[in-house]
């Protein structure tokens, strides 16, 4: 793994104590030029009350390997992070196991972004498909 994809990597790992993604046990595992990868296992922490995982669960899985991209690719140092809207479609259910989202940049604005993020299983099977529109808010000083 190239130096500056492990920095990135450690930095998100450096946002999840303390929030949700702690809460879910959400790593971060892989990044490329345009996308980011995060992992979440399947446990009875995320089931629905059938044994199967929550698709809200599915959901914040997305949102935060979303909102860590969009942190990530805008340089956005100087802004907060939002998601202002996701709609997912769940295609598959699992049971165990881990589930990977890889979020993909389709829009990138100065203000708005636009993310594809699918979720996968351990044999690659889709299980879910996101998209998220993230908001970059300048920090006042």
């Amino acid at each position: 793994m190239h130096p500056k994809q492990e920095e990135i990597l450690k930095a998100c790992e450096q946002m999840c104590p303390n929030t949700l993604m702690e809460t879910l046990e959400i790593s971060f595992c892989e990044v490329g030029e345009d996308y980011l990868v995060a992992k979440m296992p399947v446990t009875s922490k995320v089931h629905q009350p059938d044994g199967i995982l929550h698709g809200g669960a599915m959901v914040a899985l997305a949102e935060s390997v979303g909102s860590a991209a969009s942190f990530i690719f805008l340089n956005a140092k100087d802004f907060y992070i939002r998601g202002i809207e996701i709609s997912a479609n769940h295609v598959k259910s699992v049971r165990e196991g881990y589930v990977f989202g890889k979020a993909e940049i389709i829009h990138k604005g100065k203000t708005t972004q636009l993310w594809n993020i699918k979720i996968r299983d351990e044999e690659d099977n889709l299980i879910s498909v996101v998209k998220l529109t993230t908001i970059a808010i300048p920090k006042t000083k």
